[in-house]
């Protein structure tokens, strides 16, 4: 009989194109990857893979097994969705990654929400940003994770898993109350207003910082940048001790110190897309579909 973690390994190795990719996201090493596939070729008595110099792609034989693939895991999901199915109520763990800044207004009440209307599902909450929570569902070591897209970056969706959109969480920029941009209550300003503010902003290599980074050059400037953080919270507290700007998700700007101000931009739709993923033909399970539903409450009240 075929051994099923192989199976998968071969699989994600057609996903992601590389066996140090396939090695990360199971957090083996690259020669561990390599020897379950080689045990896979000789299980099978089939050549799966080809070898050209350092690349390495699937041959026919390989792309027609990961097809099989796919049904025999859709079947041992289906298989386990059975037999909770027979229960009268949601029940058993159930692991939620959740990226950071939605860890308090989103993890946390869905926590209270769950013991609330099904106390025999025991929630396990996983901080991680979009990519790691992704990782963790395809290694099974989570069953829905809330993730996110920039709206103005060309960033693809989730492989491997099902997605549903939850809802939109427009960019505001976070600015001193005293900053002519800010004067003006409640209305949206234009970034250009901030081109020549000090700015707080996440690394360029994060998809906060890009898509910021982004909106600023598409607003004619690049922003003066003099404090660079990843924490949404420090990001508030830097740009508060020193009357800088910083341009964060609404979700994030819900306690601002005095000092500061959030307020709309009028640039494009400068937003992130909240979805929630799961892997495919697990959302009729009872305890991610209450979660689900509870998600979608969550999120449509806070809107």
């Amino acid at each position: 009989m075929l051994d099923v973690r192989r199976l998968v390994l071969l699989r994600d190795l057609e996903v992601h194109g590389t066996v140090t990719a396939v090695a990360d996201l199971h957090g083996v090493t690259p020669s561990a990857v390599s020897q379950q596939l080689r045990l896979l070729e000789e299980e099978t008595g089939t050549r799966l893979l080809e070898r050209t110099g350092r690349s390495i792609h699937l041959t026919a034989a390989g792309r027609r097994l990961n097809r099989d693939t796919e049904h025999v895991l859709a079947a041992l999901e289906r298989a386990r969705i059975r037999l909770h199915t027979e229960a009268e109520k949601p029940a058993g763990p159930l692991g939620f990654a959740c990226f950071p800044s939605a860890l308090a207004s989103v993890a946390a009440p869905l926590g209270r929400a769950l013991e609330e209307t099904c106390p025999d599902v025991q929630l396990h909450i996983t901080e991680a940003e979009p990519e790691a929570a992704v990782r963790l569902l395809l290694q099974r070591r989570a069953d829905l994770a809330l993730v996110y897209r920039y709206d103005n970056l060309a960033t693809s969706p989730p492989v491997g898993v099902e997605t549903w959109t939850l809802r939109t969480d427009p960019l505001v920029a976070v600015l001193p109350r005293d900053h002519p941009a800010a004067l003006s209550a409640g209305s949206p300003i234009a970034l250009r207003e901030l081109a020549d503010t000090p700015w707080t902003t996440a690394p360029a290599q994060t998809a906060c910082g890009d898509a910021v980074l982004q909106a600023c050059r598409s607003a004619g400037f690049t922003p003066q940048v003099r404090n660079i953080c990843t924490d949404f919270s420090a990001m508030i507290a830097l740009a508060g001790s020193a009357g800088h700007t910083a341009l964060i998700p609404r979700m994030a700007a819900t306690d601002l110190p005095p000092a500061l101000i959030a307020r709309p931009v009028t640039d494009g739709t400068l937003a992130r897309t909240i979805e929630i993923a799961v892997r495919h033909d697990t959302a009729h399970d009872p305890a991610i579909a209450a979660c689900l539903t509870t998600l979608r409450t969550l999120l449509r009240g806070s809107a």
